[in-house]
């Protein structure tokens, strides 16, 4: 959906087409250095420098996705649905934070999908998805999503016992028709006027590890820690198998994926800013044009206002 031209004029579209994921790829996420970041192009010297740059390019962005936001509400003619997935303390909860901070919240709504409750677990895997999909002219953001049930479902398939669905056998078969099924689901949005971008923020093990250590030491940060979280990353290895397959399969051209270097969050937080605001300006949505009946009726409250005393 993101088109070639970029009007912030500091990240070209081969920046863009790095981190997208083509239809058909056999990405595998050791190929992508999760440490990258926009140094080379943002032309500077120190790291300090950098980060700076950065920053006025994230304000920019901001910016440019406030403007962009009202032309999506006003016209209502399409959504934005934005699906953020990584390990865990990837960056998905302050890559909300920092990206969304200046749009109206009147036209954005986040989805955290946290372990599904038993009413979910009655219904097909997509179904709360479904639900919570945005309407025309808003922005939906999903925190975690529909692609937890081919991530943590792969590496711990004994949960899918709990989603009735009998004796299914967990081989590739099954796990190909999910896959089959989120394309099919992610296509009849985008039919219906929906824009769907989906960033996976490639997080590197040790960078998980300082994360982790900082939400040990700090104790504004205890509040965040979960022994859960050292369980999984037991699971690293099978985690980025399942995520490699998962993005092979659905990277489409209606819904791509985007690999978001995510060790150092000013980074990841500007691409992510510069996909999206580049999908909606390639969208060229314009204010609704008044009907001659709407036209009457604006020309007669201006009289009505003017003429009070």
């Amino acid at each position: 959906m993101a088109s070639g031209k970029n009007t912030s004029n500091i990240l070209d579209s081969s920046t863009l087409k790095r981190i997208r994921v083509s239809p058909g790829s056999d990405i595998k996420l050791k190929n992508y250095d999760p440490g990258w970041t926009l140094r080379h192009e943002l032309k500077t010297g120190s790291e300090e420098e950098v980060k700076e740059q950065g920053k006025k390019l994230l304000q920019q962005n901001l910016h440019r996705l406030e403007k962009a936001q009202e032309l999506l509400y006003a016209s209502g003619t399409h959504a934005l649905l934005i699906v953020l997935q990584a390990m865990d303390a990837g960056g998905k909860d302050g890559t909300i934070k920092h990206v969304v901070s200046g749009v109206n919240p009147q036209g954005c709504h986040v989805t955290s999908f946290k372990e599904p409750s038993a009413e979910e677990l009655q219904h097909d895997f997509l179904w709360r998805q479904a639900k919570a999909a945005p309407a025309r002219g808003q922005i939906g953001i999903f925190n975690r999503s529909h692609y937890e049930e081919v991530l943590i479902t792969k590496v711990h398939p004994e949960l899918i016992g709990n989603q009735h669905l009998g004796s299914a056998k967990l081989d590739e078969k099954f796990w190909n028709k999910r896959y089959q099924d989120i394309n099919a689901f992610e296509k009849h949005l985008v039919r219906s006027g929906t824009v769907i971008l989906k960033f996976f923020l490639h997080l590197s093990k040790e960078a998980q590890k300082e994360r982790f250590m900082e939400r040990l030491e700090d104790p504004r940060k205890y509040w965040k820690f979960s022994l859960k979280d050292i369980a999984e990353r037991k699971h690293w290895k099978s985690y980025a198998r399942a995520y490699e397959e998962a993005i092979n399969a659905t990277s489409t051209d209606w819904a791509p994926w985007y690999i978001i270097p995510s060790d150092h969050k000013w980074s990841a937080r500007v691409l992510v800013a510069e996909v999206i605001g580049d999908a909606i300006e390639s969208l060229h949505l314009k204010y609704p044009e008044l009907t001659a009946d709407q036209q009457r009726l604006r020309k007669k409250a201006k009289a009505e206002l003017k003429s009070e005393r």
